[in-house]
């Protein structure tokens, strides 16, 4: 599609944190944005009212009946063509209708197009790599999950041919995406409603490496044989990484040697010594910050720029976010709805704030996740000396699923004494406000609305 000739676009589900970044990117390209969604408010409420954009309150098709010449229709995958309303109504007009990823992968076409994508990780490694690039002069596009901090948005217009985007694996939304290079940061079984299981879902992710050209390339951590594995499958230039002061050269020879079987790969390591002082806390973070500086070596970036910037790094909303005190307690959210997450957030707590006593307030995220990772989840809180488990947060495909969050504290506690199940954010608010000091620190956790709790005890 070219977009040259669009200047319309009404976006149903207008108010999504990935369908947001699509709409700032349009309106800084001169387009005329409109859009309409759920009357629940969300963060995103603020972007839009910032961005000075419209947008109806509930799904009605008054809404499009009353927009003159829409050219485009973007919506989000949280809503179906064949049901929401608005939709069902363009269709029968003749309007020209894009789901968010097949925009995306509209604007990937006919530039140098970045890929970051994983289980866990996406949304910070993009933001570093955003912010190295912009450093070094690249001048990027970029589409990101969150909100960072040094750009007030979770969007960038760029003025080069870069164009960067967070790639998010549910739905296989990889399937509209063909990018130059691809970053894989991890891999871990997620999105049990949609992949039935493991193999399924690094199904997804070996046929998006198929996809980089030969001449792209292919960042990967070389810490887990799921990522090798799945690398394999690239035609491409491999850079396998990892954060060891020093190259790991027995490993890397091992790696090697297996890809090279195959006499189709050209494997780099990235075997510099990393020295980076990062204001963000945790071994993860040091990951995603090498996976960064690995792309910027392979488009040659000036490298003391890139690392100046990946050190300059303030974070984004939800990831490791240090909110404020509540009567002395240090209060922190994050995104982490996965169990990996979950321990690698915790375990960065210790080590922020040894002597602390830790309070993990956790929203499980959908029935299903929940359902399927349920023994992993329950021990994923070595590090916490109280949890409470928030009721179970469903998606707008789910409103229960067989599992419930009181199941969960039961099976928490065969191994953690400390767990217990309050229901919602209000009666959790009220149990803590009074209860906590400055020897604790408290984290809310989950890819739900938990974050609401944290900002109520800052106040």
């Amino acid at each position: 599609m070219d977009f040259k000739n669009i200047k319309k676009i009404y976006f149903v589900g207008i108010k999504g944190s990935g369908m947001i970044a699509l709409v700032e990117i349009f309106k800084k390209m001169g387009k005329e944005v409109v859009g309409s969604d759920m009357e629940e408010i969300f963060f995103t409420d603020e972007i839009l009212k910032k961005l000075g954009i419209f947008y109806y309150e509930g799904f009605n098709e008054d809404n499009i009946n009353k927009e003159d010449e829409i050219d485009l229709i973007v919506y989000s995958t949280a809503y179906y063509l064949e049901s929401n309303i608005e939709l069902k109504l363009a269709r029968e007009k003749g309007i020209s209708i894009l789901s968010y990823p097949e925009a995306i992968g509209e604007l990937m076409k006919n530039n140098f197009s970045i890929a970051v994508c994983g289980t866990h990780g996406k949304t910070t490694t993009t933001a570093m790599l955003t912010l190295a690039m912009q450093g070094a002069d690249a001048n990027p596009t970029a589409i990101i999950g969150s909100k960072i901090k040094q750009i007030g948005s979770n969007a960038l217009l760029g003025k080069s041919d870069f164009f960067i985007i967070e790639a998010d694996e549910y739905q296989n939304k990889f399937q509209y995406y063909n990018p130059m290079a691809v970053v894989l940061t991890n891999l871990d079984y997620d999105h049990p409603d949609y992949f039935k299981n493991f193999e399924e879902y690094k199904n997804a992710f070996k046929k998006f490496v198929k996809k980089i050209p030969r001449h792209g390339f292919l960042v990967v951590w070389g810490g887990s044989v799921d990522t090798l594995e799945i690398a394999k499958e690239a035609q491409c230039r491999i850079i396998i990484y990892d954060n060891l002061s020093q190259t790991n050269q027995g490993l890397f020879n091992e790696i090697k040697s297996e890809f090279e079987k195959k006499d189709k790969y050209n494997i780099e390591f990235l075997n510099t010594p990393i020295s980076l002082n990062l204001k963000v806390p945790g071994k993860h973070n040091l990951l995603n910050a090498t996976a960064a500086l690995a792309v910027c070596q392979q488009l040659k970036l000036n490298e003391r720029k890139v690392k100046e910037s990946l050190e300059n790094y303030e974070g984004a909303t939800r990831r490791f976010e240090y909110i404020g005190k509540c009567n002395g307690a240090i209060v922190i959210d994050d995104y982490a709805h996965h169990p990996e997450e979950i321990k690698a957030t915790l375990k960065t707590i210790r080590t922020e704030y040894p002597g602390k006593k830790v309070i993990c307030v956790f929203h499980p995220h959908t029935f299903t996740r929940t359902k399927v990772l349920f023994s992993q989840f329950a021990q994923s809180f070595d590090e916490a000396d109280k949890i409470i488990i928030l009721d179970i947060y469903g998606s707008a495909r789910e409103k229960q699923g067989g599992v419930s969050s009181q199941k969960l504290v039961e099976e928490i506690k065969k191994f953690h004494k400390d767990a217990e199940n309050i229901s919602t954010i209000k009666e959790t608010y009220e149990y803590l406000k009074d209860d906590v000091d400055n020897r604790d620190v408290i984290v809310t956790m989950g890819a739900g609305d938990g974050d609401k709790l944290a900002k109520m005890l800052v106040g």
